[in-house]
């Protein structure tokens, strides 16, 4: 991990498409601005965790559709 220290008005960037802004720093909160492409995906990581959780439930639901087909169709004459 990389660790860097920033103040406020301070950013860096991430390869050369994405900017990361402090914005403000009150106590124990931290206010980000991002700039990013339009498709560049940002999500919190709580968000992003709970999207790849949904895909996965998905995939997993798709795949037994698939099985119980194969299966159908490997018992069909």
């Amino acid at each position: 991990m990389l660790v860097l220290t920033r103040k406020t008005n301070q950013s860096i960037m991430i390869g050369d498409d994405v900017e990361v802004t402090v914005l403000a720093v009150s106590r124990d909160k931290i206010r980000l601005g991002i700039t990013a492409p339009r498709d560049v995906p940002v999500f919190r990581k709580e968000v992003y965790l709970s999207i790849k959780e949904e895909q996965m439930s998905e995939n997993q639901g798709a795949s037994k559709h698939v099985d119980k087909a194969l299966g159908d169709l490997s018992t069909t004459d």
